[in-house]
């Protein structure tokens, strides 16, 4: 498995589950579906990405807890156990602990890496909405949406940064 062919299918993973999300408002399921398994495949390729571009122990287990929290987000909305809400603030929190991975790799991730992970480090704000099950856009508090800003990071930077990371002849010099 090579760090290109990773870095390619999670650019792409990336950027589609983000415009699926878009053509979800606009026109409606199946891509909110589409959009909730993406997110869990995302956070399983983010977790490969890791491994292979940074393996640090202690990183890749932050970001291995992060792949497990996008799981759970997307179970919990796919089964109906929670609105899209919360199960998006659980996405949110697992994309921000795989973000502690970007920041915590910062040498071999380069600037765009870094910027990407510090936005998604975002998602933690959520973390307290998680524990006092927010479930409604209409009555969640302001920081709640503070949070949502993470997913700038996830699915616009983050990608970003995996497309050129594919596009290097060496994956330890991206800038």
């Amino acid at each position: 498995m090579s760090t290109r062919a990773v870095a390619t299918a999670h650019s792409i993973v990336g950027f589609t589950t983000c415009a699926c999300l878009l053509i979800f408002y606009a026109t409606g399921e199946p891509f909110g579906s589409i959009n909730d398994v993406g997110n869990a495949a995302l956070g399983i390729l983010s977790l490969v990405l890791a491994w292979l571009v940074h393996p640090s122990r202690v990183l890749v287990g932050v970001a291995a807890v992060g792949t497990v929290l996008t799981i759970v987000g997307t179970v919990l909305v796919m089964s109906g156990i929670t609105g899209y809400y919360l199960a998006g603030l659980w996405s949110s929190a697992g994309f921000a602990l795989i973000g502690v991975w970007l920041v915590g790799s910062a040498r071999q991730v380069g600037r765009t890496g870094l910027v990407a992970g510090v936005v998604m480090l975002l998602g933690l704000i959520g973390v307290p909405g998680i524990f006092l099950g927010i479930d409604d856009l209409d009555t969640a508090p302001v920081w709640t949406f503070v949070a949502g800003a993470s997913w700038a990071g996830t699915y616009l930077l983050f990608p970003a940064w995996s497309l050129r990371l594919a596009r290097q002849d060496r994956a330890e010099s991206v800038a």
